[in-house]
């Protein structure tokens, strides 16, 4: 599986390399998701820019993502998507519970807008 890690202070970006999203790269990106969380990564943004075909396992990847993240930081798929991407996306209706957002740089300005309002937030509670 090829994909390139950007590690910063407030996110990391994960971008795939890869054409297919399938039940070859899946169990790896899963594993990997796993591991970068256990790291304590707490907003990762996932580019699917290079993403042409998404299967079932390649899905529950990206679910896998939502749930270890979804308590703790932010979880967002970046990049512009190929169209049969969106589609599986809008026809599994996962298009109404995950962060997509058109592209990488804006995910990082979304995790940033989301990291103050996060420390408003507890500031505000103390």
């Amino acid at each position: 599986m090829k994909y390139n890690i950007d590690k910063q202070d407030v996110y990391t970006l994960l971008s795939l390399e890869e054409e297919n999203l399938n039940s070859t790269i899946a169990p790896g990106l899963k594993s990997d998701f796993i591991f970068l969380n256990q790291e304590g990564v707490r907003n990762l943004i996932l580019d699917l820019t290079n993403v042409k075909f998404v299967d079932s396992s390649g899905l529950s990847a990206i679910l896998t993502a939502h749930r270890l993240w979804k308590d703790n930081g932010a979880f967002i798929i970046a990049g512009k998507l190929h169209p049969m991407v969106v589609k599986l996306i809008e026809i599994s209706r996962l298009d109404t519970i995950l962060v997509l957002i058109p592209s990488v740089g804006e995910a990082i300005d979304y995790v940033k807008m989301e990291e103050l309002e996060r420390e408003l937030q507890t500031g505000t509670e103390e």
